[in-house]
């Protein structure tokens, strides 16, 4: 039987009608769809062509070195009240040149060739490397220390009154390089607290290696220090005439001496004078077991009160904003220069000509008393500073890729070229006051020691990673500033360490790679600048041998003047109550799904 021919069955009728709605549902679908891809084709092409603007535009200004993708955070913040003050910060009234420095002021956001026109050219890599890339490994390298819930507690106790009426004056003449200096006005500051004294505005030593005729307002800000401290200690910038000719007597106070010798001896002497002169300044006061009072006021007189010159603050932070245009940058404190080397006699890596030189510097330098020294012995025991060679390999093996700017903080390096060859070969972005600023920039600092190191301070503070190449007086005095300023990045060589590395190197048993760059690290891991307590005196010393193997107070402020935010434990307490808030309402979402 032909199809045609075939009787109508409901059967069939039942599915003709299924095909035929599901054709007209088909064909619905179909025309609604046509209609969707044709508006989204109408969206689509003004939102292609936006992006498209937007890429071109970001690539211009990439291509041309306007756009900085990743900036760094540290440079536009002005948040912290601890922070060294910015250029903008100053009154220039009182400056003789008030217009150049005022034309210093904010220095803008220029290329490499339009700041400065002599300063060297970052590679092209850089901008990769300063985290446009999302190099996880970078990041690594820049990364603050963990454990960073401490802030300034300097402010004294409710017991704690302004002072009254002072028994007689108190004269400082500071000795040493600008470290020692700002560290030892502060700890006379603190004594003059302590045997009630007023305290005339420190002279600063002129009679050092390095011949420095700077005066104390040529190098600090003079009536921002006696204004910070006037709730602390009476200072002024004179003597009465009355008392310039009257008898006064000239003390060597004992080195690390205490609380109790500086207010039964000391405090004593006013019996029979009304104005003592301090010899010394450096170290002569314990780094511990002092007041908490006096310990605070320690930390207000370094960390608000002795600000450096306005001068120099502007020009230290115009030298920081130059480096800043490079990204990420290291400040490393060099200590490799003439008189370094001639006072530890660390000679490793010297002509024999050279080590002669400074044997002969040793020897006709009266106020060194130690003159033997066994080069060899001193190096292994750590107490030498890391070449600029072994500088070079320490930064390799950490990771820092040859791209990365480094400050120099250092004065005139020994050997100058020759010596820092190796170091340049292996990070030709080496940067330095003289080669960030121009040589009329700098020459009202060129002259006076004190202040071209106040320069590499500033920087040596503001800088993302410090790594001093030698634990001195500088490299304390920056360590512990940067600690009070928020436990910055610090790297502490670990000398002893490293030079036995660096001989199995010399002697072909270790080469440069990851063997040596694991071994590094590890040794480095928690050398850091991470908060930790203050060290305390080596076991087995005893007497005064013991008080000077402290670490010193300015190295490490905690816990005298560094506290543990107080919200921490609270916001701890919200973190646990909320994941118990998440886990109860999960339970309950189980639940009700089982329910359903």
């Amino acid at each position: 039987m032909s199809i045609v021919s075939r009787p109508f069955r409901f059967k069939d009728r039942k599915k003709g009608e299924r095909c035929f709605l599901f054709c007209l549902f088909y064909s619905g679908r179909k025309k609604m769809i046509q209609r969707r891809r044709r508006r989204m084709v109408a969206v689509d092409k003004p939102r292609k062509i936006l992006v498209c603007t937007v890429c071109v535009i970001a690539l211009v200004g990439l291509l041309t070195g306007y756009v900085r993708v990743f900036p760094s955070p540290r440079a536009s913040d002005s948040s912290d009240p601890h922070k060294l003050p910015t250029q903008h910060e100053f009154n220039y009234q009182k400056l003789s040149a008030e217009k150049k420095w005022t034309e210093e002021v904010a220095p803008p956001h220029l290329s490499k060739q339009q700041s400065s026109p002599h300063l060297p050219k970052a590679p092209v890599s850089l901008h990769k490397f300063d985290g446009a890339s999302g190099n996880l490994d970078s990041e690594k390298l820049w990364k603050l220390p963990e454990y960073r819930d401490f802030l300034p507690c300097i402010q004294p106790s409710s017991n704690y009154t302004t002072p009254d009426k002072t028994r007689g004056y108190l004269l400082v003449r500071t000795n040493g390089d600008l470290s020692q200096t700002r560290t030892g006005i502060c700890d006379m500051v603190a004594v003059a607290r302590i045997i009630n004294a007023t305290l005339v505005v420190p002279e600063l030593d002129k009679r050092s290696f390095w011949r420095d005729t700077s005066n104390f307002s040529d190098v600090f800000d003079e009536d921002h220090f006696i204004n910070a401290l006037a709730n602390d200690v009476k200072v002024v910038k004179k003597l009465p005439k009355e008392l310039s000719s009257g008898t006064k007597i000239v003390k060597h106070f004992k080195s690390m001496s205490s609380f109790k010798y500086y207010r039964d001896v000391i405090g004593s002497l006013w019996e029979e004078y009304r104005v003592i002169r301090a010899a010394k300044s450096d170290s002569r006061l314990t780094n511990n077991n002092l007041p908490s009072d006096i310990q605070k006021l320690r930390c207000r007189a370094c960390y608000e009160a002795l600000r450096f010159a306005p001068q120099i603050e502007a020009m230290g932070k115009l030298l920081v904003e130059r480096m800043r245009s490079y990204g990420h940058f290291i400040a490393l404190h060099l200590r490799y220069e003439k008189d370094m080397l001639a006072y530890s006699g660390c000679t490793h890596g010297l002509s024999n000509a050279e080590a002669k030189e400074l044997e002969t510097i040793r020897d006709e330098t009266a106020n060194w008393k130690v003159k033997e020294i066994d080069a060899t012995e001193q190096r292994y025991r750590g107490q030498c500073p890391l070449t600029p060679k072994e500088v070079g390999i320490f930064l390799n093996a950490l990771g820092f890729p040859s791209e990365t700017p480094i400050y120099i903080a250092a004065g005139e390096i020994y050997g100058g070229v020759t010596h820092m060859a190796d170091l340049r070969s292996r990070y030709p972005l080496l940067m330095s006051k003289e080669n960030l600023a121009s040589a009329a920039e700098l020459e009202p600092f060129t002259n006076h020691s004190s202040q071209m190191a106040a320069l590499d301070y500033i920087v040596s503070v503001e800088s993302d990673v410090f790594i001093p190449s030698y634990s001195g007086n500088m490299a304390g005095a920056v360590e512990g500033h940067r600690r009070f300023l928020g436990h910055r990045k610090t790297i502490s060589p670990d000398r002893r360490g490293l030079v036995h590395l660096f001989g199995q190197i010399e002697k072909g048993l270790l080469k440069e790679g990851s063997k040596l760059s694991n071994r590094i690290i590890e040794i480095h891991k928690n050398l850091q600048g991470s908060p930790r307590r203050r060290g305390g005196s080596v076991p087995g010393t005893k007497s005064m041998e013991s008080t000077h193997s402290e670490e010193a107070f300015y190295t490490n402020p905690l816990p005298d003047c560094l506290c543990q935010k107080a919200s921490q434990t609270v916001n701890t307490s919200i973190r646990e109550s909320n994941r118990k808030l998440d886990r109860s309402m999960q339970k309950e979402q189980l639940l009700l799904l089982k329910v359903l």
